[in-house]
């Protein structure tokens, strides 16, 4: 009986925080998009949230095993944005974010090492250990850009399984058959 970890293997990402435990806030989140399919003219919509967040590990997988740990952070931001542009996602680099709080302005509030498909946020980091405050920060981000999915990718792991960290804002499970984990099985 499983209670928590997921399997291992980057084509189960799905709902997969590599064996840490799954940051939830709260109910279901207002800004997600539906599946990749084609709609009646035959225009291709946009990818599930899974599918972009499985490119992403998959890109970041091949970028760790390719360039091994000890790089700058940029480096790793560089090569893994020009992959994800060549898989066809949108990608952001270093998006400034303006926000409001307590009637105070903040015009470079933050700034998000990657902006993918206008909805995923991809905190890069290249250090010996991520502490809980970069799981913080990324949840913090989340929740000022109203995002539902976060990827905390440490490349300064020895693997990228240590590196990597999923973090949720206000999402709804996966409903992809690919993957159920602590559910009864049929």
């Amino acid at each position: 009986r499983r209670t928590g970890t997921l399997p291992r293997h980057p084509l189960f990402f799905p709902r997969w925080t590599w064996g840490e435990p799954l940051v939830e806030t709260g109910p279901e989140c207002d800004t997600l998009f539906g599946g990749h399919a084609e709609d009646a003219e035959g225009m291709e919509t946009r990818k599930s949230l899974d599918d972009v967040t499985g490119e992403i590990v998959d890109a970041a997988l091949r970028l760790h095993t390719g360039l091994g740990p000890g790089l700058l952070e940029s480096v790793y931001e560089t090569v893994l944005a020009r992959d994800l542009e060549r898989r066809g996602l949108d990608v952001e680099r270093q998006k400034i974010i303006a926000f409001e709080y307590d009637g105070m302005q903040f015009a470079d509030g933050l700034r998000i090492d990657l902006m993918v498909d206008a909805r995923v946020v991809v905190e890069i980091k290249s250090v010996e250990k991520v502490l809980p405050v970069h799981l913080k920060q990324v949840l913090t981000y989340l929740r000022l850009t109203r995002q539902p999915v976060g990827l905390l990718i440490n490349f300064g792991a020895s693997t990228l399984k240590e590196g990597l960290h999923r973090v949720v804002n206000h999402l709804d499970p996966s409903a992809s058959p690919r993957l159920r984990v602590n559910q009864p099985t049929p």
